[in-house]
């Protein structure tokens, strides 16, 4: 008898690398050469993680570090709970379910409504890892298109419907967004609740980044908001973001389809449980007063404009100013952003630093779009990001130079 060869899975092959880790090699050598990099790939804040949540760690101190339940433990998601009914959602703890990170909570939340071959709609551009998600569960995204050159603004109703088939069964999106710092405004939200109740999908609300908002006329609306809505509504958070805890790998799904929930229940039973120790540090994030969020909200909108403003002096580079979130989408003038980001890392620095930035087409899933695109993480201090937009400038006139003799 023939001996069969070993094989790989091809959904494991469909799964992509993640755009914003795949130059670390890169950098890694820039470091070992002794470059200073100034991080601007990465949604990694330097903002320092509250004292109640560093405390929750150092002050544990039973005996056997042993399994919490399934779905997370009790006080953990009572606190979650107080926490949406601050924004008047009526939320128990029967509706929250404690997940391992928020991407967790996203692929238990797509899981729970998607088999093989559906299809889930993302305005494109869109987080990066909601493809290797869908992919993982042989579910395919959907990109519904927009564009730079208009604000990223949603395409209408009737164009939305026309990405809809018989395949598709949930919307998901995030806001404020990841990667363009855009909010969702009402009409858009209702456009969306719209399309979903005359196509019987579910929206999944990825809301990560709800505090960080930065302009008095924007008013952030949850997937929660829309009353009526209850059973198409799920809702996925983390921590990592809002208190600047993403090694706490602590996440959730807030849904009151009852469906919904016992199947992520099966799910939250088969990989046992979230981080005991981690889940008491987000319980005691999550008790913390709701002032917190005031001079962190306008820390980042200082290193917003501080971004705007240097990206301005550049010319060529094309954006639109984010209403939250961290993040900056920019077309730069040049035809190949990833070999630019690449540049950048092998063969320039000034004054012994250069900046890593993540390419723009991982957050696309339409061949060839994005290819002159970065996203830019506005994570650092503001005068770390005004040296970053000089580096960044310096470095542009350079590699067009460098093109240009080339050609």
């Amino acid at each position: 008898m023939e001996q069969r060869r070993l094989t790989l899975s091809l959904r494991g092959g469909a799964v992509p690398l993640s755009p914003i880790r795949k130059l670390t090699p890169l950098a890694d050598a820039a470091r070992a050469r002794g470059i200073n990099i100034h991080h601007l790939n990465i949604g990694q804040p330097d903002i320092r993680t509250p004292k109640p949540v560093i405390d929750a760690y150092r002050n544990f101190d039973a005996e056997v570090l042993a399994y919490s339940p399934s779905l997370g433990i009790e006080s953990l998601r009572e606190s979650i709970a107080a926490y949406h009914a601050r924004y008047g959602h009526a939320v128990q703890p029967r509706d929250v379910a404690v997940t391992v990170g928020g991407s967790e909570a996203i692929f238990f939340a797509l899981s729970a409504v998607c088999d093989p071959g559906d299809e889930i709609l993302v305005r494109e551009p869109f987080y990066a890892n909601y493809i290797a998600f869908a992919a993982m569960i042989s579910a395919k995204v959907v990109p519904i298109p927009s564009s730079i050159d208009n604000g990223y603004a949603l395409p209408s109703r009737e164009e939305i419907a026309r990405y809809i088939t018989p395949k598709t069964k949930v919307i998901l999106y995030i806001s404020p967004e990841n990667p363009t710092g855009i909010v969702y405004d009402r009409q858009e939200m209702d456009t969306l609740r719209e399309l979903c109740e005359r196509f019987g999908l579910y929206l999944i609300s990825d809301e990560v980044y709800r505090e960080f908002i930065y302009d008095e006329h924007v008013r952030f609306t949850s997937v929660l908001d829309l009353r009526g809505f209850e059973q198409h509504a799920i809702l996925v958070d983390s921590i990592s973001k809002r208190f600047s805890s993403c090694g706490a790998r602590v996440g959730c799904i807030v849904t009151y389809n009852r469906g919904v929930m016992e199947l992520v229940d099966k799910f939250a039973q088969a990989r046992l449980c979230p981080p005991t120790v981690g889940q008491l540090a987000a319980d005691a994030a999550y008790r913390m007063d709701p002032s917190y969020f005031d001079p962190i909200r306008e820390e980042y909108r200082k290193r917003r404009d501080t971004l705007v403003e240097g990206l301005k002096e550049i010319p060529g580079v094309q954006f639109n100013v984010p209403e939250g979130a961290f993040y900056l989408m920019a077309r730069l003038p040049v035809a190949d952003a990833e070999d630019f980001c690449r540049f950048l890392l092998a063969d320039f620095s000034q004054n012994g630093c250069t900046v890593m930035l993540t390419p723009g087409a991982g957050f696309y899933s339409t061949p060839r779009k994005g290819l002159d695109e970065v996203r830019i993480a506005y994570v650092l201090e503001s005068p770390k990001i005004r040296e970053s937009t000089k580096i960044l400038g310096a470095a542009l006139a350079v590699y067009q130079e460098k093109k240009a003799r080339s050609r």
